[in-house]
């Protein structure tokens, strides 16, 4: 597992050099009742896993909150969870490499969140990438100065037979994945 910073990439294969099929993307935070502002009696930090499909330039397919699995079935989010309360990961995304329609060559992950908080006000956030078998590949830690709404975490990235994990950690202000697909655009 390495802790991904911005630029890093990492090939999705085993330790022998097959491309990975499936991974998952799993986000998790600690419940905080006042969302980061004492007393404010804010509502429950709800934070949002969301995969967006694209084929080029042009967006394709999406799985979140709204909308769990794309039309080929190969990206789908395992339920929302409004609270971060429980234990382990509060939201997971599962993506079957190998059966992403043929056209689609990069797969956006982000986390957002819905009610606008700031991830700087959500406590021990996270994001992170394992593969089939629960092996943890890569993790983002989301709590570390990212005062927007929302990070584009990784771009899954298409070459070939092969997928390549791009580390991007870059905030950005979306509640919701598709509040502005054009400010998506520059992560592809």
């Amino acid at each position: 597992m390495i802790d991904l910073t911005a630029g890093q990439s990492l090939a999705l294969a085993t330790e022998d050099g097959r491309p990975l099929t499936k991974v998952r993307m799993a986000v998790g935070w600690e419940y905080a009742h006042t969302g980061g502002f004492a007393g404010s009696g804010a509502a429950p930090v709800d934070l949002d896993a969301s995969a967006l499909q694209f084929a080029g330039s042009q967006f394709f397919d999406i799985a979140f909150f709204n909308h769990l699995s794309t039309r080929d079935g190969s990206v789908v989010h395992l339920g929302d969870n409004t609270t971060g309360r429980g234990e382990d990961d509060d939201e997971s995304i599962d993506v079957d490499l190998a059966r992403v329609h043929g056209p689609v060559d990069s797969i956006l992950l982000l986390v957002s969140s819905y009610q606008g908080h700031s991830l700087e006000f959500v406590r021990n956030a996270y994001c992170r990438l394992v593969d089939d078998d629960g092996v943890e590949l890569a993790r983002f830690t989301l709590t570390l100065g990212v005062r927007e709404t929302g990070l584009v975490m990784a771009r899954l990235a298409r070459k070939g037979d092969g997928w390549t994990l791009h580390a991007i950690g870059a905030g950005i202000a979306l509640k919701t994945p598709t509040d502005s697909i054009e400010s998506l655009l520059p992560y592809l």
